[in-house]
This record gives structure tokens, sequence and C-alpha cells, in this order.
């Protein structure tokens, strides 16, 4: 099978929207690549009392709109390309839904479920001490991502507000509520997801309350599958997957059950009423609504073509390839792009970040109002752009976030 390089990738999206722009080639050279590039070497000290190295990043892809924002991830095939492709697709997202912020992502190279719960604090505290200096609520604010959790960042938190000596805890987002974290945080990726697939059922007539497939079950795929029956007024869930196992009922899962057993065991595998299939098939199935919710690349041309969703919103990021794209929109598949489907998470991060500058919170009713209005009116501003420039919904999403990015890059005099 071919190996797909995500920067590339990127790249090569960047480069589609720019000549519907019709961008300079300075413009195209600049975003064309990150501003800033750290990389670090942590010695870490594990429990059986040697020192161990780590190799660890944080990218910078554009600041031109605000403060670098992206997750930090943990994961043991961490490359500086799947870094730089995050970050930039972070800096289109936070365009694509109109939050001034720009795009960044980190990583460390590491194998977490190898390590214990003060290992990894050990790690977290020591990738802080690294990264200090080019962090901050007007440089740079981190996120959780794979591997990492409000807990990861509440160490960060604290190690940061040791190192600097102020309260500020606005520096990291997606922490736990008792230490700034926001209400509505948790199910934001998944549910503003499920806002733009209901956006698109109404623009196109499809029926939500058909069967949909999930393809990875953590913590995005689980609260779609829930989200998508509250929010959606019903669906039948016929097929999960995660890194152990995919099942299958064409009768449906009780989605609640589902969750719960997920919790317990820590995998779909041997659920009762499941029929095992193949992961690859279940992208395949017959739905009306597919979300692909695990890793990068998961949709290529090799298996675009044997698709039958009628609606795919990638709640993963980058999990169809350029070429896929293309296959989709003959097939006359409708793709929600993560740079517009996954949003909801960095949407309420922005508002955490907000409410922890003036130490005033918002109720989750609130929060949850706030983010149908960003995604419903950045759903609508991609659909404009796909039906103006007569474009697939990835380039007409790209096309929307890139033009913002590039204009707030000449405004500055950069280009």
């Amino acid at each position: 099978m071919e190996t797909y390089n995500s920067f590339k990738i990127t790249q090569q999206q960047l480069r589609e929207a720019a000549k519907v722009l019709n961008l300079d080639q300075s413009t195209i050279d600049l975003l064309s690549w990150p501003q800033k590039e750290f990389k670090y070497t942590l010695p870490v000290k594990m429990d059986d009392g040697k020192i161990k190295i780590f190799h660890a990043y944080r990218i910078q892809y554009n600041h031109a709109r605000g403060p670098a924002k992206g997750g930090i991830r943990f994961h043991p095939e961490e490359t500086v390309d799947t870094i730089r492709a995050l970050a930039a697709w972070m800096t289109w997202k936070t365009a694509v839904v109109d939050l001034p912020l720009g795009g960044g992502k980190g990583g460390i190279k590491c194998n977490p479920k190898e390590m214990s719960k003060r290992e990894l604090e050990n790690l977290s505290r020591e990738y802080i001490r690294a990264i200090a200096t080019h962090i901050g609520i007007d440089r740079d604010i981190p996120a959780p991502d794979v591997y990492t959790n409000p807990q990861t960042m509440a160490w960060m938190m604290d190690e940061y507000e040791t190192l600097t000596n102020k309260h500020q805890p606005g520096v990291f987002t997606d922490k736990p509520e008792q230490v700034g974290g926001t209400e509505g945080r948790r199910d934001a990726t998944a549910r503003g997801g499920v806002i733009t697939v209901r956006e698109a059922c109404k623009t196109y007539g499809y029926d939500p309350t058909k069967d949909y497939a999930i393809q990875g079950f953590g913590n995005a795929g689980q609260r779609a599958a829930l989200l998508h029956q509250e929010i959606l007024g019903g669906g039948n869930l016929i097929a999960v997957s995660d890194s152990k196992a995919a099942i299958f009922n064409k009768n449906g899962f009780d989605a609640k059950e589902l969750v719960k057993y997920k919790l317990t065991t820590g995998s779909v595998y041997n659920f009762p009423g499941g029929e095992s299939i193949d992961h690859n098939d279940l992208l395949e199935l017959k739905v009306e609504v597919l979300y692909p919710a695990a890793l990068e690349n998961a949709i290529t041309k090799e298996n675009a073509g044997k698709i039958k969703a009628k609606v795919i919103c990638e709640l993963a990021n980058g999990p169809t390839t350029p070429e896929a794209d293309i296959i989709l929109q003959e097939k006359g598949i409708h793709l929600i792009p993560d740079i517009l489907a996954s949003a909801g998470g960095v949407t309420v991060s922005y508002f955490e970040v907000v409410q922890d500058s003036y130490s005033y919170f918002w109720s989750e009713e609130q929060v949850h109002q706030r983010l149908d209005q960003k995604l419903t009116k950045a759903y609508h501003s991609v659909q404009e752009a796909i039906n103006d420039k007569k474009v697939h919904p990835r380039l007409g999403a790209m096309v929307v976030g890139v033009a913002r990015v590039a204009q707030a890059c000449k405004l500055r005099g950069w280009v």
C-alpha cells in the first residue's frame, strides 16, 4: 500500500487553494512552511531510576491572525512532517471558523501505553520546561491531542505557572474545570461535527435518522455516537471500530451501552451482538453518514471508489487524501472536511481562553449555543465558496481559510 506524507498533502491542498484564489508566489511560499519550528531532546527519569531520552517538537505554523493554537500528541510514530501537517491544518481550521488564532502543534515520540502515570507526568513537565519560553497566551496556546488529556494539561499548566510564577491558566486549554477548564469542552469536537452534519442534511436533503457508522471510537467517536441521535433526532449506529476491533450489526447498536462497554473494557471487541468485520470494510458500508474519527489517510484512491456513504464527516485530522477527494466528489458524496467538521474542539478551546482571561465562566448551555452559531455560520461560508468557485468541499474550506490567513499576512506587510 502506498505511504502518504501528510505534510506534502497539506502543501498540495494549499497550492490548489492558492490557484483558485490567484495568490502571488511569495504568499504561497510563505504559507507553504511553518514560521517557527522547535526540536527538543528531553531526558526523563523513569520509575526504574534510569534516564530515558525522548524526542519532542513544537511547531508554530502561522501567527498572522493570532497566537498559535494546537494540540500536543504523545505517539510512538510521531514525525516532524506529521506535526507540520497538523499545525498547517490548525491554521486553516481556526481561520475557517473565524477565530483570532493561528495554528500550531506539538508532539513527543513515546509510547504512553508502556508508561506509568508518574512517568507521563515527568515527561509532561520536562516538555514544558523545554518549550516554556516559546508559549504563552499571546504566543502559543497548547491543548491535548492523541494520547494526552485534561490531566496532561493540568500538569503542564502547573509546570508553566511554576516557571513563570504567574497564574495564567489560559495558556493551556481543555483543562479540568476545577483549574480553569470550560463547560462543554469534552464533547465539543463531536458536537461541532454533528452540527455540520445537521446543516448538510438540511442543505442536501439527506436523512440523518438512517444508518451511520463511526471509524475510530475514541473520545470524538464515542461522543459522535451519542450526539448524532441527540442532535439529529435519531439514527441507527450499525458499525464502529477502534484500534483492536471493528464490529457490525445491521439492526444497530445501543450507543449508550456501546460507549459504556468501551470505557469499561478499553475496546469494542466482543461487544454483545456485534459481528466482527474488517476495519477497511467498515468504511465501505452503505450508510447515510460516515464519521472517520481515527488517524490520517484512511480514505485513499484505493478505497474511495467503494465508499457508499452519502455524507462523510471528518472528525479526524486528514483522513482523506487529495486523490480520494476527487473520487468522492465524482461519486456525489458530500464530504465535510476536517478543517470544518472537527473545528468544534478549537472553537470551545478559544471560548476557554476568553473565559480564563477575565475569570468569568459561561454555562454549558451558553457554550453549546455559541458553538452552534460559529459552526453553522462556518458551514455556510464554506458552502458559498463551493458554489461560487465550483470546487469540491475540501477545496472550498481551504479557499475560505487560506484567503483569511493570506489577507492577514498582506495587511501586516509580510508579503
